[in-house]
């Protein structure tokens, strides 16, 4: 959880370009400051027929299908926002423009460190308004086939995973992280997307994957890996899932004092879990952190390795 109770925005522009993992068009997107309250927002520069503002909201969710997607009424869209809001949550960047010439996000190496690392260098400006949170009060549950989420109350921000993959190379992993910026950097921002080789063709047909290659995915052949430095993390794969989760759960607009648990979650889950949550007024609050008023407990490891869904 985050240690300050005060809302934060960028203190310089940063500007990062690159290929987007889907649509395989280069971007070039700025992140500026925002005032106090203004939330995520994207803007796309190359559209201007129409109003461009995209909030980065759940209810403005339209696409799940490998990314998340969002747009406005107005059918503007921008795509894989996941690594950038989940690198935001994690280093407490609560309000932020986000001006982008390109339909999607670029996705550098597959991962969010890249993000981690130039918003770091930027730094972050402490704003004169109390931090905003998410905070669980009983749980709620969202299932689909064999795929399940969960929201449950907890003294911290906790995401955990389960993933089981037929191949012997990822198998089944489970992995609970607590959120904070050490944490998360040492642990989840450098885990890395992850594909089969045997769909790339089938993707690209459906106008996915066209950006994809061994520079921005761990690309899997059956048990092998295809990329030569290999993995970055025994179970990079389920970290990986978290990373997402953590990014998609921040469309609530705000910080979650919560415990997370997906089993096969992917992006739709993560949505859902939200509609789910958010349907049940009496499930949820928000809050307000005052300078006054004590910080949430911040989660320790211990925790995170031995948490289960509730």
């Amino acid at each position: 959880m985050l240690k300050s109770t005060r809302q934060h925005t960028l203190k310089v522009p940063v500007a990062i370009s690159g290929i987007g993992v889907h649509s395989g068009a280069s971007a070039t997107m700025t992140l500026k400051s925002a005032s106090a309250s203004s939330g995520i927002n994207f803007i796309r520069t190359d559209i201007t027929d129409r109003p461009n503002v995209i909030p980065a909201q759940w209810d403005s969710v339209t696409d799940t299908q490998l990314c998340t997607v969002v747009a406005n009424k107005h059918g503007v869209s921008v795509s894989t926002i996941e690594h950038l809001l989940s690198a935001f949550a994690a280093l407490g960047v609560d309000n932020a423009v986000i001006e982008i010439n390109g339909p999607e996000v670029p996705i550098m190496d597959g991962s969010a460190i890249q993000f981690i690392e130039k918003i770091k260098i930027a730094g972050l400006s402490r704003q004169n308004a109390p931090r905003r949170a998410l905070r669980i009060k009983k749980t709620v549950f969202c299932q689909d086939g064999d795929k399940e989420t969960f929201l449950s109350p907890a003294d911290g921000a906790y995401f955990g995973m389960e993933i089981n993959f037929a191949t012997a190379l990822i198998g089944c992993q489970k992995y609970t992280h607590a959120l904070t910026e050490s944490y998360y950097r040492s642990d989840i921002a450098p885990a890395r997307t992850f594909g089969f080789l045997k769909e790339v063709e089938q993707l690209k047909k459906i106008g996915l994957a066209r950006g994809g290659s061994l520079e921005n995915a761990i690309v899997i052949d059956g048990d092998k890996i295809l990329n030569p430095e290999g993995l970055r993390y025994r179970n990079e794969f389920v970290r990986h899932k978290i990373l997402d989760a953590i990014g998609d759960i921040y469309l609530a607009g705000a910080h979650l004092i919560g415990h997370y648990h997906g089993v096969r979650a992917g992006h739709a889950m993560n949505n859902k879990i939200l509609h789910t949550l958010f349907a049940q007024p009496d499930a949820f609050e928000f809050v307000t952190l005052g300078e006054k008023a004590p910080s949430p407990y911040a989660p320790t490891r211990s925790y995170a390795e031995n948490a289960i869904p509730a």
